[in-house]
């Protein structure tokens, strides 16, 4: 038996088959062409699924469930309550996909399928309890207990990036000030280049970005201060501050196993990670105690498919 997981995004729908153990052993994509109708979307990963399937040789008898991961929240009956990258509010998903499989149909939010993928086939692999923050253009969450996501009681577990960090902070797309995601996300740290750029005009950062604030981006900024650019160290430095400051309010709520790293900024790698890691003793209470361990994401681009499988296991 095999189980189906799809990775719904904005630009692309990636589908793959997964076994028992959480390997991909084929796969289709598709580009999802969001402003369309849903129906329109559902045809086309349900045709991604068959193409996955017909590779392997197998039936809907060989397929145990299908699972679908996408950036926003649904209900227990598999309706998406909000997802607005795909402009979609109450969208009746998992039933629109039962008219193409008579299969059980799971959903779950897109950060929770990745610390789920990362619990099954990652780095908190055995593991009873870990959460991933996800740090790209915005900040997202997944917690993961004794191998099923915690969603919450309303589908707003997880929702690290919108946990208030600095009362009276930056305005956030949320409608508040102070997320998380306004100080530990890509779009923050090109938010502090450009505000440091201002005052530094010469520094490393811009030459990078050709002289133009506009053309900043994440890399470029860690790429300098690992060059030992002082401007981008001090943004970094910030961000790195910022962020210890949410893994120690998680630790302190939640008190995990294991914190995974995930996104395009954890791509700094050991740079990032050994910099949070000489942090995290500061702030940490009860010092006798133990911290998590926090290490970075393993499975990158396919955690989607994986996760969203593992949905039904």
């Amino acid at each position: 038996m095999v189980y189906i997981g799809i990775d719904l995004g904005g630009t692309n729908i990636a589908v793959g088959a997964v076994d028992e153990e959480g390997r991909i052993l084929s796969e289709a994509s598709v580009k999802t062409l969001a402003q369309r109708p849903f129906e329109e979307i559902v045809r086309d990963m349900a045709g991604c699924v068959r193409r996955v399937t017909d590779k392997l040789g197998l039936t809907e008898q060989d397929v145990k469930s299908i699972g679908i991961g996408i950036p926003g929240v649904a209900d227990e009956n598999g309706t998406v309550l909000n997802c607005t990258n795909l402009s979609w509010f109450n969208v009746p998903l998992a039933a629109e996909m039962k008219k193409y499989f008579d299969l059980p149909v799971f959903i779950g939010n897109d950060a929770n399928v990745a610390a789920l993928a990362e619990s099954y086939a990652g780095i908190s692999r055995g593991c009873r309890s870990s959460v991933m923050v996800t740090l790209g253009t915005g900040v997202g969450g997944g917690i993961v207990i004794d191998g099923r996501p915690w969603n919450g009681a309303h589908g707003r577990g997880g929702e690290i990036g919108h946990m208030t960090l600095m009362p009276d902070g930056v305005p956030c797309t949320c409608g508040n000030n102070g997320c998380v995601e306004r100080y530990c996300s890509a779009t923050a740290l090109i938010r502090m280049a450009q505000q440091e750029c201002r005052a530094y005009p010469d520094s490393l950062i811009m030459k990078k970005a050709g002289g133009d604030p506009a053309r900043i981006n994440a890399k470029q900024v860690i790429d300098a201060a690992k060059e030992g650019d002082a401007p981008a160290l001090r943004v970094f430095n910030s961000f790195v501050n910022y962020l210890a400051l949410a893994i120690n309010n998680i630790t302190a709520f939640l008190d995990p196993e294991i914190i995974v790293l995930g996104g395009g900024v954890s791509h700094a790698g050991a740079f990032l990670l050994d910099a949070v890691r000489a942090l995290l003793p500061r702030y940490q209470i009860f010092k006798a105690l133990p911290i998590p361990r926090l290490e970075l994401a393993q499975l990158g681009n396919e955690a989607g498919i994986i996760g969203a499988a593992m949905l039904g296991k």
